[in-house]
């Protein structure tokens, strides 16, 4: 294979994949050739060191800091899966309740920690019920 002399068009470009833009033409953005003009960029708005009201603050929006979850809701959810002799799954129900209520009101995080301490202190006592139940009837018998 012979390459093209260093003068000749696409000489940078063995392989003729470059095209125009190997020639030092500019090319235009959808095929064919520029204007004979030429094409012309509006030139860059000014950076300032300030943002003004409407613009971009300089390095982008800042992230909003996270949301401080509920000392209750989790007290609430760790109350829930411990069962402490059925007297968590009270607590549970307690601090569950006072937690969504604060949740509401402060707009902390942590609702889904209330609702599943929630659950599962009504499973407790639940579980508290059918003892008692089964408790009364086999000492009746």
């Amino acid at each position: 294979m012979t390459y093209p002399a260093p003068s000749e068009p696409g000489a940078g470009d063995p392989y003729g994949r470059l095209g125009p833009a190997a020639w030092g033409q500019e090319q235009a953005p959808y095929g064919g050739y520029p204007p004979a003009g030429g094409y012309h960029r509006p030139p860059p708005p000014p950076v300032t060191g300030f943002p003004g009201p409407y613009r971009q603050p300089i390095g982008g929006f800042p992230y909003a800091p996270p949301r401080r979850t509920n000392g209750m809701a989790i007290a609430s959810m760790v109350l829930g899966i411990l069962w402490i002799y059925w007297i968590g799954s009270i607590l549970a129900l307690v601090f569950g309740y006072t937690a969504k209520s604060q949740i509401r009101e402060r707009g902390e995080s942590g609702g889904g920690m209330a609702t599943a301490g929630i659950v599962l202190g009504w499973i407790g006592v639940g579980f508290l019920a059918v003892g008692v139940i089964f408790g009364v009837a086999s000492a009746g018998s």
